[in-house]
């Protein structure tokens, strides 16, 4: 079935890339009201591709917020359920005025297609339609397959744990296969298996009940400022380690099979300093930088204010000083073990005389996938049969709260499985998708699920 469904994509490329611009020319923007509407008409547009595609049970599921795009195909006894996941809201656009052509006309140049949400992740979900209708057209899937489509992924998803309680029954599957992913380059296909979660904070200092004059009060009352700096400097210790008490009891060691295979992705130091415009790197000793960005936690000051910060001279001794800090966390690791370590370490550290608070904004869980499992050999087999190379294994430093959401309350491992680039501009101006991507895209979804199918059957 795999090469006639192949034939089948390749026989209507050109119609496929009329419908994929018009899919981009839809604005999805989540997080603006103004935009509501072309929202739910984009959640339509999917649900009608899915129907043409002969897929059953497709409706959209209301939520708090922008409703799922869901449908299922169970034609298949004894084959694994996999369980499609992608979201269909997009990012703002803005600055427009960065944009060599308009975010919402879809533009060709070169090979590359340019329009907000390309990358972000339309082209993926585009080329998985795009398989599933090249599959049914030969006839009833080869596996069971559920999709699960999302509007607020790009507002941080807040309807989603809801959903996902309230339909655990109905969602229920074998794998998630998670088409918001990328590849490392052009030529070198990865499939990334490790996640890190994230615990996001906010304290506040206060020393006096209100802003101090520091000419009469400065040498005799602390300053909030001062000491927040020292608290903020004291987090991490010579060696770039974690101070917080007990912050890397749950981390998971590097097995030596794993350092193996992290060590095969070819990022250069001096390419990552170069993309981060720094001069030198930074962070726990002991490990590569790719390790690190993926497979160690990391704690961040991500904002830091207090005092007058206006155009020319103040003196004044402020009251109060805050900041926001987020924690990059690893497999096992607790988001809500945090909040109590940086609770411990404020206790035992700040100073007499100094009041703080400490406010959690949000909390989700990482993710670690098994590399050895059926599903995940179906996916390296399929990309390694269409680029013909075999794929690296890599850990993100980035969070899919939904990869760690689908492990805890549904049991299953998320394949991650898109064909989205680093380069690709995802969230800025001038976003692209490479097209031979989306056309081999294609063809490695159909190929991953007939090599699921075949698993099961032998």
């Amino acid at each position: 079935m795999s090469e006639s469904a192949i034939q089948y994509a390749r026989d209507r490329q050109d119609a496929f890339l009329d419908q994929f611009k018009q899919f981009l020319a839809m604005p999805s923007i989540s997080t603006l009201s103004e935009h509501r509407q072309d929202v739910l008409d984009t959640a339509e547009w999917i649900a009608s591709q899915l129907r043409q595609a002969g897929i059953d049970g497709v409706q959209l599921i209301p939520t708090a917020g922008f409703p799922v795009v869901y449908g299922e195909s169970l034609k298949a006894p004894g084959a694994p359920t996999v369980l499609v996941y992608g979201h269909y809201d997009v990012q703002p656009a803005d600055p427009l005025d960065e944009w060599d052509t308009a975010p919402f006309e879809p533009t060709i140049r070169e090979e590359y297609l340019y329009a907000r949400g390309a990358s972000d992740m339309k082209g993926q979900l585009f080329a998985q339609l795009k398989a599933i209708e090249a599959l049914a057209a030969q006839g009833d899937l080869p596996v069971n397959v559920k999709f699960m489509f999302e509007g607020e992924e790009e507002i941080g998803s807040p309807s989603l744990e809801a959903f996902i309680d309230q339909e655990r029954d109905r969602i229920a599957c074998d794998v998630v296969l998670n088409c918001d992913s990328m590849i490392h380059s052009k030529d070198l296909p990865s499939i990334t298996y490790g996640l890190r979660g994230l615990a996001y904070f906010e304290v506040t200092l206060r020393t006096a009940a209100k802003d101090l004059h520091s000419g009469r009060f400065g040498g005799s009352v602390r300053n909030p400022i001062h000491e927040l700096a020292a608290l903020i400097a004291g987090l991490h210790d010579a060696e770039g380690r974690v101070t917080l008490p007990g912050f890397y009891d749950k981390v998971r060691a590097l097995t030596p099979d794993e350092r193996e295979a992290l060590a095969k992705v070819p990022r250069k130091d001096d390419a990552w300093l170069a993309m981060a415009g720094a001069k030198a790197l930074y962070g726990e000793n002991g490990y590569t930088t790719v390790e690190r960005t993926g497979a160690r936690p990391a704690l961040d000051l991500n904002g830091i204010w207090g005092g007058f910060t206006g155009e020319g001279a103040k003196t004044v001794l402020p009251a109060k000083a805050h900041a926001k800090l987020s924690a990059r966390l690893v497999a096992d690791q607790d988001p809500k073990d945090v909040l109590g370590q940086l609770r411990a370490y404020f206790e035992a550290n700040a100073a007499e005389g100094v009041q703080w608070e400490l406010h959690q904004h949000s909390a989700g869980p990482g993710a670690i996938m098994d590399r050895y499992s059926p599903y995940m050999k179906s996916a390296t087999s399929a990309l390694a049969t269409v680029w013909g190379v075999e794929p690296i294994f890599t850990r993100e430093g980035g969070s899919v709260p939904v990869v760690g959401m689908m492990q805890q309350m549904l049991g299953v491992d998320s394949i991650m499985l898109g064909f989205a680039m680093p380069d690709d501009g995802i969230h800025g101006p001038n976003e692209r998708q490479y097209l031979p991507n989306t056309w081999r895209g294609i063809e490695t979804y159909i190929r991953f699920y007939e090599n699921l199918a075949g698993q099961s059957r032998g």
